[in-house]
């Protein structure tokens, strides 16, 4: 494995353990400015900002477990994708019952001059578990 590809599968990591966390910041750290998540069935979420604003939403009402397995990390250049298997559980903070969503998703990073990778899009094809 490169030290381009460890890099990525340790955002992978990161970004696991700041959502858990609830460490926006840390989460935020992560992503480009331009950043572009799809979701199927809503609109994008385009920009930091706008994905922010998104989770501290969901955070504030929700926590947030999850699970995932790196399928594959290609790297070209200062571009790279990678898919993850990924489970999420969300479950209202006041109780209830989690929804849980798992599927796979694929994102784009760009290398960073100094180089650590962003996030710079992402294809979130996550379903209601049945």
């Amino acid at each position: 494995m490169t030290p381009d590809e460890q890099s990525i599968r340790n955002l992978v990591l990161e970004w696991r353990r700041a959502t858990v966390a609830g460490d926006v910041e840390a989460v935020l750290g992560l992503m480009a400015e331009d950043v572009v998540f799809l979701v199927a069935g809503q609109p994008p979420i385009e920009g930091r900002n706008a994905f922010e604003k998104g989770l501290r939403s969901l955070l504030s009402t929700h926590s947030v477990e999850s699970t995932s397995t790196v399928q594959e990390v290609q790297v070209s250049g200062g571009l790279a994708t990678c898919w993850v298997l990924l489970t999420v559980h969300v479950a209202p903070l006041s109780g209830g019952t989690p929804v849980v969503r798992s599927g796979s998703a694929l994102s784009i990073l760009r290398k960073q001059a100094n180089g650590a990778w962003l996030v710079v899009r992402d294809a979130n094809l996550l379903a209601v578990a049945s």
